[in-house]
């Protein structure tokens, strides 16, 4: 009976001891790759067999890469990752997406090594990049490793398998950090070269908007940028790059210059279109008028787009029939719509004169229809210069009078100081010269000339009694009877030179003078009492005597002198 159940006791710890062999043979399993079998898919489950009493359950998505449907049937042989030798109820605890993992980490370690790239699929955001999927392996691509550029969307790029190059791995804490930019880069410096060795004069490219400047932008060609003046974008005028143009916008170019030596480029778009200016002659005609848009305002005029690529210039002096030293920009403004005529034009020098009030009314010549020389109107004063006054009259124009047109018998310069600005006063139209914009204008010319009037009826050669108003040490001023005012000059005050004093006439003093000068323009008279002696001299010796009767001068006068004073008396 001892015997017996040493037996018993003996076989019990032999089985004892198999069991936990058996189990820690298992148990030894854990945590490395098996290769098992498809035994059936449930659900969302795949049943694998991986040789262990029990099978384990590993979720349907696990055999998908992201974005993809998984593709996996019963009987397929898959390699997955043993976690646990059961749980609780039983089961084989199995991971493919470890088993992947664990593949792909073993591969990544040797691509790493030998700088390989690797190939790999973006399917998430995460704070700073984005998550890849590397055959298993997770790996994060920071945001300034996605493009050469900044990428405003990522969604094309998310899903669909690339190559990408491994810039860090640390298998201890599980991190990969990978690069699609030094992929590019690595294409981008073979492509440059490759272009860079072809390009020539007039080719046209294909390139992308990388940067835009004041100046214009650049355009990349594929690993090399080129520079895109802002006068060789089109042929319209364009102020800034960006109105026509933005960053990522893909644009056909043409190679304007190209020096190999410093490798710039200069590109141009606008090369690429019919120039506008080859039947601008034809197209725009002196003399035709056009619609067009104000585009550019300058403190000497306006520029107006006829049509895209084609401008032309409405200088200050062309802008307005009244609006005289004003700024441009009081007249029109940016974008505005205005009908101009063109006035000339230069397709060699690429100039179009324009003129805006070419097609307006012009005021002067309307002034004139309405209102024809020795019209009288009224206006008012706007300003008092050296010359005379500026009158504002209908049609906001200006007319003036001269200091001459003031007054008949006072000098300009004092006739003006009875006026003032704002003053409204009567004058008189006296002419209009449209070629030039002027418009004479006349006060005095509103009363009547007693000057003219009378000044009409003395002739040169009338001897006048006169009266003397005025002395001066050049002669005297006298008066004649109907008011005008005359002059006798020193040297015409008498025959004999010692008598030629203007002192011994005295104010009031009544003198008889030959007129010897009437000028009108001037409204002066020129007396003589000299003239009128030596006249009487003339007729005494024709009348009583001559050089033939023996006479003498003293005789002749005495004669005459004595007719003279019987006749007075007879009177």
């Amino acid at each position: 009976m001892a015997k017996a159940a040493l037996k018993e006791t003996s076989g019990k710890e032999s089985f004892a001891a198999l069991l936990e062999e058996s189990l820690g043979a298992a148990s030894g399993l854990e945590g490395s790759v098996l290769t098992g079998t498809v035994a059936g898919i449930e659900n969302e489950f795949v049943l694998i067999d991986v040789g262990l009493k029990s099978e384990g359950r590993v979720a349907l998505k696990e055999f998908a890469l992201p974005g993809q449907k998984p593709e996996i049937k019963v009987g397929d042989t898959v390699e997955v990752y043993l976690e646990r030798m059961e749980d609780k109820n039983g089961e084989a605890v199995l991971s493919r997406e470890k088993a992947r993992r664990e593949e792909a980490w073993i591969q990544l370690e040797k691509q790493f090594k030998d700088n390989q790239r690797v190939t790999g699929v973006i399917f998430g955001r995460v704070k700073g990049g984005f998550t890849v999927d590397l055959n298993g392996a997770v790996a994060f691509l920071p945001g300034s490793q996605v493009d050469i550029r900044p990428v405003r969307d990522v969604g094309p790029l998310m899903g669909t398998p690339q190559p990408f190059q491994i810039l860090k791995m640390d298998r201890a804490r599980g991190n990969i950090v990978v690069s699609r930019r030094a992929v590019l880069e690595e294409s981008r410096a073979e492509a440059r070269s490759e272009l860079v060795a072809n390009l020539k004069e007039g080719q046209v490219l294909q390139g992308v908007v990388k940067n835009i400047t004041d100046y214009g932008a650049f355009v990349d060609l594929g690993g090399v940028d080129g520079l895109l003046h802002v006068t060789d974008i089109a042929w319209r005028r364009i102020n800034h790059p960006s109105e026509a143009l933005h960053i990522g916008q893909t644009v056909n170019v043409q190679v304007v210059r190209f020096n190999p030596e410093t490798q710039r480029i200069s590109l141009g778009m606008k090369q690429l279109e019919a120039d506008p200016w080859e039947q601008v002659g034809a197209k725009y005609p002196s003399g035709s008028r056009f619609v067009g848009r104000v585009t550019n305002i300058t403190d000497y005029g306006a520029f107006v787009e006829l049509e895209p690529g084609i401008e032309g210039l409405v200088h200050v002096s062309e802008m307005s029939w009244t609006k005289k030293n004003v700024h441009p920009g009081k007249i029109v403004s940016t974008s505005q719509e205005v009908e101009v005529m063109v006035l000339d034009v230069d397709p060699v020098k690429r100039r179009i004169s324009l003129g805006l009030k070419q097609c307006l009314d012009n005021p002067w010549s309307a002034f004139l229809d309405k209102h024809p020389v020795g019209s009288e109107l009224e206006g008012e004063v706007k300003n008092i210069t050296e010359f005379g006054l500026f009158v504002g009259l209908p049609g906001d124009i200006d007319g003036m009078v001269h200091l001459s047109d003031l007054d008949w018998d006072r000098s300009g310069e004092d006739a003006v100081q009875d006026y003032k600005k704002g003053d409204v006063v009567k004058v008189k139209l006296l002419d209009v010269d449209v070629e030039k914009e002027r418009i004479s204008l006349g006060i005095k010319q509103l009363t009547r000339d007693n000057f003219a009037e009378t000044a009409g009826a003395l002739k040169k050669g009338d001897v006048v009694t006169c009266t003397v108003s005025q002395i001066t040490d050049g002669g005297i001023e006298v008066t004649l009877s109907d008011g005008l005012t005359g002059f006798i000059k020193k040297a015409d005050l008498s025959r004999e030179r010692g008598e030629q004093r203007p002192d011994r006439f005295a104010i009031g003093e009544k003198v008889d003078a030959k007129i010897t000068q009437v000028d009108a323009k001037t409204r002066k008279i020129a007396l003589s009492i000299k003239a009128r002696e030596v006249e009487e001299d003339k007729q005494a010796m024709a009348e009583y005597g001559s050089s033939d009767s023996g006479a003498s001068l003293g005789d002749i006068l005495g004669a005459a002198l004595s007719k003279a004073k019987k006749a007075k008396k007879d009177e």
